[in-house]
Parts: C-alpha cells; sequence; structure tokens
C-alpha cells in the first residue's frame, strides 16, 4: 500500500481539481465540522435546512466560494440517522472518510484524472450519498478508485458502466439536499484503492474500530486536491 501512496505523490500533477470553480487560494476555505466544535452545538444539523443556513452563512462571512475539509473527522452530524449508529461507540460510524466539499446546488463536478465509469448507484438511506459516481483510474500501472458522492439524479440518468472519461471533464452536478440524502449541497470526494466489491457505493464514515483499514485503503484525498 506504500506503492500506491508514492504513486499518488510522485506519478500524478498536482493539484487537480474536483469542481468547476477556480481556486483562486482565496476563495476556498478549511471548515471545522468535527464533534470538537462547540460553534455546531448551537447548529440543529439534524434539518437540512439549518443546517444549509450555516453552511451559506460560513460561506458568506469568508467571502468564499467553496468550503472544504472533513477527512478522518470525528463527526456528531451522523448521529441522527439509523444509518450510521450502531449499538456501541465501537460500532457507531461517525469518523469521516474522503474531503466534503460545501458549496452551491448544481456546482459542475469534474473527473479528478482519465478514467472509465466503474459503477452508479442512487443510494437513499437517510443520511446517505443520494447519487454517486465511482470512476476507476489506472495510474503507473495501478489501479484504483475515485468516488462522487451527494449528486443530482440527473447525473447517473444517462451513465454507463465503461464510458471513458478524462481529467477535468464535468461528470455530474451537486444535488440538493432533497435527493442528496437530506444535507447542504456538497461533493463527497473520496479516493479508494480497494472497493471490496462494491458497486456504486463505499463506506465514507467509518467506525473507531475498522478506522486502521479504511485510513490503508482511503488515503487523504488532500494527497490530489491540494488544499491544505
Amino acid at each position: 500500500m506504500k506503492l500506491f501512496s508514492e504513486t499518488l505523490n510522485t506519478s500524478i500533477i498536482k493539484p487537480i481539481s474536483v469542481l468547476d470553480i477556480p481556486n483562486t487560494g482565496e476563495n476556498y476555505v478549511a471548515i471545522d465540522l468535527s464533534e470538537t466544535n462547540t460553534v455546531l452545538d448551537q447548529v440543529d444539523v439534524s434539518s437540512s435546512e439549518k443546517f444549509s443556513q450555516y453552511i451559506e452563512s460560513y460561506l458568506t462571512s469568508n467571502k468564499a466560494d467553496v468550503a472544504f475539509g472533513g477527512y478522518l473527522e470525528p463527526r456528531n452530524i451522523y448521529k441522527r440517522s439509523l444509518h450510521f449508529n450502531q449499538e456501541d461507540n465501537l460500532t457507531e460510524r461517525n469518523i469521516h472518510l474522503g474531503i466534503d466539499l460545501w458549496c452551491s446546488a448544481g456546482t459542475a463536478v469534474q473527473a479528478a484524472l482519465d478514467g472509465e465509469v466503474h459503477s452508479f448507484k442512487n443510494n437513499t438511506n437517510f443520511g446517505d450519498y443520494g447519487p454517486t459516481i465511482i470512476l476507476k483510474h489506472q495510474v503507473a500501472g495501478i489501479e484504483f478508485y475515485t468516488l462522487y458522492g451527494h449528486l443530482s439524479l440527473e447525473s447517473i440518468e444517462n451513465l454507463k458502466e465503461g464510458e471513458k472519461v478524462k481529467q477535468g471533464e464535468c461528470i455530474a452536478a451537486l444535488g440538493e439536499p432533497k435527493v442528496n440524502g437530506d444535507y447542504p449541497p456538497h461533493l463527497h470526494f473520496q479516493i479508494i484503492k480497494d472497493l471490496q466489491g462494491s458497486e456504486g457505493d463505499y463506506p465514507g464514515v467509518s467506525n473507531i474500530r475498522d478506522l486502521d483499514f479504511y485510513m490503508t485503503n482511503c488515503p487523504d484525498p488532500n494527497q490530489l486536491l491540494g488544499l491544505y
């Protein structure tokens, strides 16, 4: 797996954009949605409307177009959904495995690298990804995948598995809360080495028990995005 990380770091020209919003260095701002951010105690994150108001206010106050962050961030926002909650703290999934990029619904999503459509699916559990696309890539002889979640329904209507895509090509658009799992509009972007047989879906949130595996199988997407 060390070879995989080295390939990401040495064989790909970076930074890479996955949104059709050029990063000027000032219009992308980091956001903390972790369980330690006490500001969120005053926000009803179980309501997509109230949560969206918080994100919009954060972008406005920072004069930004995109708020980003979340890799390995423990979050309380998943407590609202039975999709993530289990019987104890070891099996409750609350540690985020991708980077989220929060911006407007309808924002165009771009392929991170040349590749092909591996699979796609509308993951309709409450708090899930909603429409999701997984691309397969080959770089320096190594095969891996990138996942794009919380898309619009139109994004997956005319897709075909095996369809070729070019780096920077528009492959989707961000969905609204009513279709994206009931979140403020954003892109969940994740790198995956081994899909473990999954199609159109892969865990984007881990529990503490399985975190070591997922940290290895899903390295920091910032290796490609170069946001921090």
